[in-house]
């Protein structure tokens, strides 16, 4: 019976939308978290009869019959809408307000891109992530820096004592995609550059498609757990209506069998 075999798949896709559903929950307070969605697809189908097939006496079949297979996940897509700001009031934490990612640069001489701009000083005063992982390019605070200035558009200075002028230490630029939701997604709140995402663009930030940078603040996550819990209820009630059909193929089965007696 073909019902058994296609519920099966039903099950099968709504436990990874579970999945899908319970790694968003996981990250709601995650820095720069983008939620994943998860878009179905329905299976081949059987054409039993295919519409306008010419029955008796030159007539045309207006419909046909195709009897589909069930469903499957086609992809789990990042949503990269912007989260809520949480004021900090640390001088090192920066967000983008808007289109960017920050360049970061990984262990493995790769470039990673993150949202996730909760930076810290390194021993040599180096501003780098929580993994300790540098930004691109580098931004150094010298040891003897009374108060540190993140603009707007990325450049950053510093007064120093004794001086009453401030010094500007470099810009920190900013990398977007055509397609984000291409990008590979590490772990490490890390993003890396595919065939998918596009070629990068770097840029000043605030200018040319960039968003601003806020410094002072933090990008939260952009799940929303009252969504996720709906889309949970509904996932689990697909599950459950998956599951019955079995029971009823397997019932309709069991009735097939004992027309003998």
């Amino acid at each position: 019976m073909r019902a058994l075999y296609v519920a099966a798949t039903g099950m099968h896709a709504q436990q990874l939308n579970i999945d899908n559903i319970s790694n968003n929950l996981a990250n709601v307070s995650t820095n720069g978290f983008k939620r994943g969605r998860i878009d179905f697809q329905d299976l081949l189908y059987e054409a039993a009869r295919p519409a306008g097939a010419t029955a008796s006496a030159g007539r045309e079949i207006p419909t046909g019959i195709y009897v589909g297979h069930g469903s499957r996940v086609a992809s789990i897509q990042k949503l990269f809408t912007q989260g809520s700001f949480q004021k900090t009031d640390q001088q090192y934490d920066v967000a983008i307000e808007g289109d960017g990612f920050f360049q970061i640069a990984m262990p493995n001489g790769e470039t990673g891109y993150t949202r996730d701009g909760s930076f810290k000083l390194d021993s040599t005063g180096r501003m780098v992530t929580s993994n300790g992982d540098p930004l691109i390019p580098a931004v150094t605070i010298p040891a003897n820096a009374e108060r540190v200035t993140i603009a707007d558009d990325g450049t950053v200075s510093v007064v120093q004592p004794g001086q009453a002028a401030v010094t500007v230490l470099t810009t920190i630029t900013t990398a977007r995609f055509p397609n984000p939701a291409g990008l590979e997604a590490l772990g490490k709140n890390l993003y890396r550059e595919t065939d998918s995402s596009g070629l990068v663009t770097v840029g000043n930030p605030g200018g040319d498609g960039f968003g601003a940078l806020r410094q002072n603040f933090i990008e939260m996550s952009n799940v929303s757990v009252v969504e996720e819990l709906v889309s949970m209820i509904v996932a689990q009630r697909a599950y459950e209506i998956s599951s019955k059909a079995i029971t009823t193929s397997d019932e309709m089965l069991q009735t097939a069998t004992q027309l003998k007696r």
